[in-house]
């Protein structure tokens, strides 16, 4: 080995170091290095476990038609593996939900596990006999675990569930009003519109005052406010919203065995197609 000749030496012989020449850096320099190198290794691994959970579900083939209704039917008798089978190959739809509420408060990995609660309930009320398609039955429970569960994380909101779903009633009568009367309604104006007592409405006007407003943006890319993902009450169920679904696709495959002409009044008449709805006198 070469000897140092500059290097200093203590009264025992030991090579005495000038640790500043080895930090080489300010301190409060490296603090921030490290601080953003930590920060990209978070990132990184979290990126890591995304793409090792969609390599991993990749590898689960989907059913068809055929092989859904016979694992359906036998998960509805209990059999584990057949239900295994449903949810696993159905993980995949999970994802592609899951990345349209991207930007909303939740990681990615965190919105694919909601939703495969969803799936799981799907897969649990699911009936083949009712002649749906699983993927189209399972949308609605997926859409409703993850919307919930982004209402319930979104910090501008602390109330009970119960209340948040009241307001929820008020504020959406109030923006349709708005709409129809070109200002803001007045708490009577909504009262009459829902049948409700003046000072309930008021009420909960004013607690929403006290809060952040839920037509404030969740943030990120998306312009979609909380009031937009929270669960209309008068919303169809999973069967309903599923045979409506099934119906529209049928009635416009049906139009298009008729002619051009027949194919337009029909169309015209009832609001099909991209057509709006026209009374019989103007078609």
């Amino acid at each position: 080995n070469e000897l140092n000749e500059d290097a200093e030496f203590d009264e025992n012989g030991a090579e005495v170091f000038d640790e500043k020449a080895l930090v080489g850096n300010e301190p409060g320099d490296n603090d921030l290095a490290e601080e953003e190198l930590l920060s990209q290794g978070a990132t990184q691994r979290v990126l890591d476990a995304t793409q090792l959970y969609l390599g991993e579900i990749g590898y689960s083939p989907l059913l068809t038609a055929e092989e859904e209704v016979f694992f359906a039917r036998r998960a509805l008798r209990g059999d584990i593996p057949s239900r295994r089978r449903m949810i696993e190959s159905n993980l995949r739809l999970v994802v592609k939900i899951a990345r349209r509420y991207s930007n909303r408060g939740l990681a990615l990995l965190d919105l694919i596990e909601e939703g495969n609660l969803g799936l799981i309930r799907a897969v649990e009320k699911f009936d083949p006999e009712r002649g749906f398609r699983f993927s189209t039955y399972a949308t609605w429970w997926i859409r409703q675990t993850i919307e919930r569960a982004i209402m319930n994380q979104t910090r501008t909101i602390r109330l009970p569930i119960h209340i948040v779903k009241e307001l929820n009633v008020y504020l959406r009568t109030a923006r349709e009003l708005s709409h129809k009367l070109d200002h803001e309604p007045s708490a009577e104006e909504i009262a009459e519109k829902l049948d409700k007592p003046v000072d309930d409405v008021s009420r909960m006007l004013r607690l929403n005052e006290r809060i952040t407003s839920v037509d404030t943006p969740l943030g990120g890319d998306s312009e979609k406010a909380l009031l937009d993902i929270l669960a209309d009450e008068k919303e169809n169920g999973p069967e309903d919203t599923t045979q409506d679904d099934d119906m529209k696709q049928s009635i416009v495959k049906w139009l298009f065995e008729l002619n051009a002409k027949q194919r337009e009044v029909l169309a015209r008449r009832f609001g099909l197609l991209g057509y709006e709805a026209a009374t019989l006198e103007d078609v």
